[in-house]
């Protein structure tokens, strides 16, 4: 395989305004929204856009899938993720862990959105 192995994640959420307007708020960034059937779904910016590189996603409503699992970890690239993780908690989320040192791989905090998902950022400044 000469490619990265995830090619796509979900986020799963229970109210996708409130959780939308978290992620765009945090991220700095629009979703756009999906018309899959039987699923309420908002797209990460270029999810569609098969010239670029790297893994996108989307938020997903869906009937008899709760958020708030801890066992799969999604990490958002920033440019200083101390910049997102301070709007973490006027977005509506909490911050589990600040940023903290990976060593030379970077930095990364730990937070949690709106539905009780956990999620990283990471940062190499």
């Amino acid at each position: 395989m000469r490619t990265n192995p995830v090619t796509w994640f979900e986020i799963y959420v229970q109210d996708m305004e409130r959780a939308q307007k978290f992620y765009e708020s945090v991220l700095d960034l629009k979703l756009e929204g999906m018309n899959i059937p039987d699923f309420e779904m908002s797209m990460f910016p270029g999810s569609m856009d098969m010239e670029l590189t790297g893994t996108s996603g989307a938020l997903v409503r869906a009937d008899g899938i709760k958020s708030g699992g801890t066992g799969t970890l999604v990490y958002f690239e920033c440019e200083d993720c101390a910049v997102e993780t301070g709007r973490v908690g006027p977005a509506g989320g909490r911050v589990h862990r600040e940023k903290f040192s990976i060593g030379e791989y970077g930095f990364c905090s730990l937070v949690f959105d709106t539905e009780g998902n956990m999620f990283g950022l990471h940062s190499m400044e």
